[in-house]
């Protein structure tokens, strides 16, 4: 089986976060906590928990990541184990998720510049 070069991981990507993909997203993209793993739809989004803007970097080495801090307030009642990231603030489409590398409980999470990061491969 063929593995991508760092180029097309790359490409790959910084496709997710584009605004020339199939779903275009014109006022850019939000971020999402979840409780478990949210698949490929977005599930287990923490409830009463508000999005906040992803300041996406460009991608380097099949990777990309926040170029600036992202805060969250949360009722501090579930652990969040996964993050997303969406085209819309509400609703929208779900684009893309990760694993924490551990289960965070708090009623401010954030997430310092770079943390957040989201791998082609």
């Amino acid at each position: 089986m063929a593995r991508a070069t760092a180029a097309a991981e790359n490409r790959a990507i910084s496709g997710v976060f584009a605004t020339t993909t199939p779903t275009p997203s014109t006022t850019g993209y939000w971020m999402s906590l979840h409780t478990a793993d949210p698949g490929t739809t977005g599930a287990s989004e923490y409830s009463g928990v508000t999005r906040q803007q992803f300041p996406a970097g460009t991608a380097s080495a099949g990777a990309l990541s926040n170029t600036a801090q992202v805060s969250f307030t949360t009722s501090g009642a579930s652990a969040v184990t996964h993050i997303g990231i969406w085209d819309a603030v509400t609703a929208g489409n779900y684009v893309i998720g990760a694993a924490l590398s551990s289960p965070v409980t708090a009623t401010s999470i954030q997430f310092a510049s770079g943390q957040a990061s989201f791998s082609a491969s």
